[in-house]
């Protein structure tokens, strides 16, 4: 129950990231199911090789890169997510920060127990 949880709160934080000038969405509810799973995947097996490879940056910057490294890696997942485009680093940055909210709200008004 909790992936397919994970999922829905991924395709719903993908969708408000399309209110972010330069995110762009085409397709329907399927394909953001789909993106929502790939999202997920992608932060599974992607984001720990990324923060252990950008570590020296973070250290560097005081963990500032953090959000650098969160707009880079929904670019590259947005190369994955069929019909999700995001036209740059800083719609990136904003779209991941925008993704971070919407699910850490989500997951705390479903209060995981």
């Amino acid at each position: 129950m909790g992936i397919l949880l994970s999922i829905v709160f991924n395709a719903f934080a993908l969708w408000v990231t399309t209110f972010v000038p330069g995110i762009i969405f085409r397709g329907n509810l399927v394909t953001l199911l789909i993106g929502g799973a790939i999202l997920g995947l992608f932060n599974l097996i992607v984001r720990p090789l990324a923060l252990i490879l950008s570590l020296p940056l973070l250290i560097l910057t005081l963990g500032l890169f953090y959000f650098v490294l969160n707009g880079i890696l929904l670019w590259l997942a947005s190369l994955l997510i069929p019909g999700y485009v995001v036209q740059g680093l800083v719609p990136g940055i904003l779209g991941a920060l925008v993704i971070t909210v919407i699910n850490w709200v989500l997951h705390h008004l479903v209060g995981r127990k």
